[in-house]
């Protein structure tokens, strides 16, 4: 019976193999023409050695034998002898290597396949390319390794693959070098264009005049901590500076990272500055005609603004710095907004204390990296306060929260604070007051603002330097902060009137 079934199962006929589809391996790219070519333009003239070493390395030899008689010109070169066939051999024999090169005999052949240096330029170009295509190929292996480990963080996957491909890329750029001389030069051209220009801000306009004179606008690279205690406007503030450099003369895309809040409730602050309406009218919706015109009018003109928003909770390091770099690819920003420092994490580190230190350097590393200042939130210490959450005295940078890296890593710390509660007690007017204070700025002037913020809707309507022992802003036109007036609702139903004096110092 199980004889009969068998006979009756119908086999498939096996089609026959086809040798040309089979895969034997592939070879890693090479040029073993050129290593031999570049090694023998060398022999032939010590100084081929120099323009080589410009652009490769020992790793960039494919062939061990080329690697190693590179190596040996490498140690003559630092000893500065000469470099030729005779002490090429000896030192092979010091550090005995010369049969595991092939011997005499290979190394008087690498002359042969060359007549001059003329060409080593290109050759070693040629041979760079290789060598960056046999590492690209190892690290793609790798990146597909870990990508079947399930143990893997898929994050710390990415970040590694971006990390290896960027020190690829920066690792093996032509090393260049340049005098104090040739430098200086290049300051003072700089300098004599900067002198020209009819603007001295040289970096990323804050909007702000006596800012912008203090800092020439935020500084490619530059890692700014914006700290305060919690419902000071910090927020505020960096939706103002963000929405400032968005719309300049010459706009700047924004990208901001808002760990704290959502994407519409950042959106709904910058049109309530932008309109003038009411920030907790957007959250009720009870606005008439009038307000919604102001409202859909600002939308459009915030329509060109470049601001992009990522509102991921809890960002670890490893996220933001993935999505840093694409917001810079894709968008070309110019400036990045973190809110807030204290939010953000790092896998796998259970002590506070380093995990700030890692997120400060990171923000710090990122805007090198990415040539472009970040403007980092930061909260302020409960020491601050005493009694009733009354600020007793002006904040310092030891009252930065949770780490004293904070500190150190940021090329600017500002605070951002009002006024005590017995000061507003005793002049009502100062309830609108806010203080920004410069205390540490690694290439500039410590200074203290003093500006009025309307709370209403987000707006910080000026910023004046404050002068060091009159403590007054500075400027013959300014009225005392007392004196400035409250500034009371808007009757959105009827037609805006022109102001006669709004109290404000210019």
């Amino acid at each position: 019976m199980e004889t009969k079934d068998l006979q009756k199962k119908p086999w498939k006929k096996k089609e026959p193999i086809d040798v040309n589809n089979l895969v034997y391996g592939k070879i890693p790219p090479q040029a073993k023409e050129l290593e031999a070519a570049i090694l023998g333009a060398i022999l032939l003239e010590k100084s081929a050695f120099d323009k080589a070493a410009e652009i490769i390395h020992c790793d960039c030899f494919y062939i061990d034998a080329n690697v190693r008689i590179f190596n040996a010109m490498q140690t003559l070169a630092s000893k500065n002898m000469p470099i030729d066939m005779l002490t090429i051999v000896e030192q092979l024999k010091i550090v005995e290597e010369l049969d595991l090169v092939g011997g005499i005999f290979y190394v008087s052949k690498l002359t042969n396949s060359v007549v001059s240096s003329a060409n080593i330029d290109g050759h070693c170009r040629l041979v760079l390319e290789k060598y960056l295509q046999r590492e690209l190929i190892r690290i793609s292996g790798e990146i597909i390794g870990d990508a079947y480990e399930d143990s893997t963080d898929v994050f710390d996957m990415l970040d590694s693959a971006e990390e290896a491909i960027g020190k690829l890329r920066m690792g093996n750029m032509a090393k260049q070098y340049k005098s104090l001389q040739s430098i200086a030069v290049e300051n003072i051209k700089e300098i004599e264009r900067l002198r020209h220009l009819d603007k001295s801000v040289t970096g990323v306009v804050t909007g702000f005049k006596d800012l912008d004179m203090v800092t020439c606008g935020w500084q490619p690279s530059d890692l700014i901590i914006l700290a305060a205690r919690p419902s000071v406007g910090k927020t505020a503030f960096a939706l103002t500076l963000a929405k400032n450099a968005a719309q300049a003369e010459i706009p700047v895309s924004v990208g901001i990272f808002s760990l704290e809040m959502k994407d519409r409730q950042l959106v709904n602050r910058v049109l309530s500055q932008e309109s003038g309406v009411w920030l907790h009218k957007f959250r009720n919706g009870k606005m008439d005609d009038y307000q919604i015109k102001q409202v859909y009018e600002a939308t459009k003109r915030l329509s060109n603004a470049k601001i992009f928003i990522d509102e991921t909770h809890g960002l670890s390091i490893n996220e933001f710095k993935s999505k840093a770099r694409m917001m810079k690819r894709k968008e070309n920003v110019g400036l990045i907004i973190v809110d807030y420092l204290q939010l953000m994490t790092v896998p796998g580190q259970n002590n506070r204390e380093r995990e700030i230190s890692q997120i400060s350097q990171c923000l710090k590393n990122m805007a090198k990296e990415l040539d472009i200042p970040i403007i980092a939130l930061s909260q302020l210490s409960r020491e601050l306060e005493k009694g009733g959450g009354k600020l007793k005295r002006e904040p310092q940078l030891s009252d930065l929260r949770e780490s004293g890296a904070i500190e150190q890593d940021a090329d600017m710390v500002m605070f951002l604070y009002k006024p005590s509660d017995a000061e507003i007690a005793e002049d009502a007017n100062l309830q609108d007051v806010i203080y920004v204070k410069i205390e540490k700025h690694r290439n500039g002037d410590l200074v203290k603002l003093v500006g009025k913020f309307i709370g209403v809707t987000q707006t910080h309507e000026y910023l004046k330097v404050v002068d060091k022992y009159s403590l007054k802003p500075l400027g013959n036109n300014w009225k005392p902060v007392a004196s400035l007036p409250s500034t009371p609702e808007v009757d959105y139903s009827q037609p805006k009137k022109a102001e006669v004096d709004d109290g404000m110092p210019f």
